[in-house]
């Protein structure tokens, strides 16, 4: 992935979005970070701005939290389920979580919209190795 790469961070604690990305451009200096405390929010950002990329080449990686009031993370992929495909596939789903309950990990797993299951903090060394697959 280069330095055109595109990230997407929803969670609802400011802090966390922070430290996403400031671990995401000391990783790999000058990429686009939206973050988002209101997952509405990033799911409408996500079907309006991915609607008119259709064939855009950049890669997005969304780190998305599944403990947020409003609308949890499993209700954010029910209706993300619902946008475009040519949306959902310029997008790549990451939970990104500080629980460690089974099911969590089990549902994540199961759900054919995530790529893998990641625990907080993320690290420098995660974000290189999704951005750099052997």
């Amino acid at each position: 992935m280069d330095s055109s790469a595109r990230f997407i961070v929803i969670d609802d604690d400011p802090l966390n979005n922070t430290i996403c990305r400031l671990t995401i451009k000391k990783a790999l200096g000058t990429v686009q970070v939206m973050t988002f405390t209101d997952p509405q929010q990033g799911l409408q950002f996500i079907d309006e701005q991915y609607s008119k990329l259709a064939g855009d080449e950049k890669e997005t990686v969304l780190f998305l939290d599944i403990n947020m009031p409003i609308m949890n993370g499993w209700e954010f992929l029910e209706k993300y389920e619902c946008l475009n495909n040519s949306v959902k596939s310029a997008i790549k789903v990451y939970i990104l979580s500080s629980s460690v309950d089974d099911r969590d990990i089990e549902k994540a797993h199961s759900n054919k919209n995530i790529v893998n299951y990641l625990a907080k903090p993320i690290t420098k060394e995660t974000i290189l190795v999704l951005t750099n697959p052997k």
